[in-house]
C-alpha cells in the first residue's frame, strides 16, 4: 500500500505491506477458535482424558504467536520524504529503526527489471556511497505505482537487470 501526501515543503511517500486484517480482528478469530477448543478439552479432561488439555493450550499458544508475528511484520513502514534539498528514507516497525538523509542532487533511483511477468520491478534509492531497497514487499501493480511516483521526484540513473547495475 502506498500513501502520498505533502508536508510543509516536502513530498512524503509511505510504503507499507498490505494488511488484510487488524490485530483486533485477529483476537476475535482467536477467541472464536479458543471457545470450542478449550470447551472440548475441558470436557475430555472431566471424563478422565486429562492429556488433551495441555495440547489444546499449546495449540492456542502457537496460533496466538503466529498471528502476533504476522501482525508485527505487517506494521513495517518505509517513508521517503523528498524536499527541495534532501531525500530522507526511514525504515522500521512503528518507529524508524534506520534513517538515511541524502542530498537530493546526489540521490537517484535504480530500477531493476522484473524476472518474470508476475513480479514488479525492484527499486533502489542510491547516492554515491550507499543504496537501499524500497518496496520489496509490494505486488507488481504497487511497485509500478511506486516507480511512477518516485520518477516524478527523482531521476532514474540506472535501469536494467541486476547484472548491469553500476553505482
Amino acid at each position: 500500500m502506498i500513501d502520498e501526501f505533502t508536508e510543509s515543503d516536502a513530498r512524503v511517500i509511505v510504503v507499507k505491506p498490505n494488511k488484510s486484517s487488524t490485530w483486533r480482528a485477529n483476537l476475535y478469530v482467536l477467541i472464536a477458535i479458543s471457545i470450542p477448543s478449550l470447551g472440548a478439552a475441558i470436557g475430555f479432561t472431566l471424563l478422565g482424558a486429562w492429556p488433551i488439555l495441555p495440547f489444546a493450550g499449546a495449540e492456542l499458544i502457537a496460533l496466538s504467536a503466529a498471528l502476533y508475528y504476522v501482525n508485527w511484520n505487517l506494521e513495517y513502514r518505509q517513508v521517503v520524504t523528498v524536499s527541495d534539498r534532501n531525500v530522507k528514507i526511514e525504515k522500521g516497525y512503528f518507529v524508524p529503526k534506520k534513517t538515511w538523509i541524502w542530498e537530493r542532487d546526489d540521490t537517484a533511483l535504480n530500477v531493476i527489471t522484473a524476472k518474470n511477468q508476475w513480479e514488479g520491478p525492484a527499486l533502489w534509492l542510491h547516492n554515491r556511497e550507499t543504496r537501499t531497497s524500497l518496496g520489496e514487499f509490494l505486488n507488481k501493480d504497487e511497485a509500478e505505482d511506486l516507480l511512477k511516483r518516485l520518477r516524478g521526484q527523482l531521476p532514474v540513473r540506472t535501469f536494467g537487470s541486476e547484472r548491469n547495475v553500476t553505482l
